[in-house]
């Protein structure tokens, strides 16, 4: 048994998300959040999503037989509250390669804080380019690119056609790349016009030896459960304003 089918999932919105964008909003250099990124827990409209989320899983047919699960609180807290009711998920494992990407010394800053505390890092990324640009002490896309590699291969063993995996914006973004083995310029040129939405289900499918994109950013189970769609593009890494 080989896996067939992989349901990607973004957590839920969480107290992170809805800080940083208001920081963003407001201009301000910092985004004014006191705990650690892996302790960030969801907000309350990050709960009714993942609520709802557990309608799809529900309705999943077949039910995945394993769940790969980030170690972060937001992932954590998503996939449960998603399968408290069911379905039943034979296997669970939480996986530190699905943690999201480590900003170092950017973390926690808008753009307008990048550019005001660090501009190096700013001309180094944009002679560099996203994929490849590595804030001190962070990774670079091509770092979990790198760590997730790893996870596919141990994951291609696993005793199971269906898969279910929750996670982080990046992480569900560069999954896709990886099994249909786009290149940096395909990632880039569809990372620029799309988003992982909070809660969203974005699903592949192996036919043969290639996997397809079946549907990406999934939300209907919160729009038939009455659950607010949240926008929130992740990182701001440190894109121009």
């Amino acid at each position: 048994m080989a896996l067939q089918e992989l349901l990607l999932v973004r957590h839920g919105e969480s107290v992170g998300n809805v800080a940083a964008t208001a920081a963003e909003l407001a201009g301000a250099e910092a985004i004014a959040l006191g705990i650690r990124d892996a302790d960030v827990p969801l907000s309350d409209t990050g709960v009714e999503q993942a609520q709802a989320l557990a309608t799809r899983l529900r309705d999943a047919d077949p039910v995945p037989q394993i769940a790969w699960v980030s170690p972060y609180l937001r992932a954590q807290q998503t996939f449960a509250i998603a399968t408290a009711d069911g379905p039943v998920i034979d296997t669970v494992v939480s996986d530190e390669r699905l943690r999201d990407r480590e900003l170092g010394i950017l973390d926690l800053l808008t753009r307008r804080g990048v550019a005001a505390r660090h501009p190096e890092e700013a001309e180094r990324r944009a002679h560099l380019g996203k994929y490849y640009h590595r804030p001190p002490g962070g990774e670079s896309w091509a770092d979990v690119a790198l760590r997730l590699r790893s996870f596919l291969r141990d994951a291609a063993d696993a005793p199971a056609e269906v898969g279910l995996v929750v996670a982080h914006d990046a992480v569900v973004m560069l999954l896709i790349a990886l099994l249909l083995r786009w290149d940096e310029e395909a990632l880039l040129d569809f990372a620029s016009r799309h988003t992982v939405l909070n809660a969203s289900v974005t699903t592949l499918r192996r036919h043969g030896a290639q996997w397809e994109l079946a549907d990406f950013s999934d939300v209907r189970h919160l729009q038939r459960e009455g659950a607010e769609v949240t926008v929130h593009p992740g990182s701001a890494d440190v894109e121009p304003e």
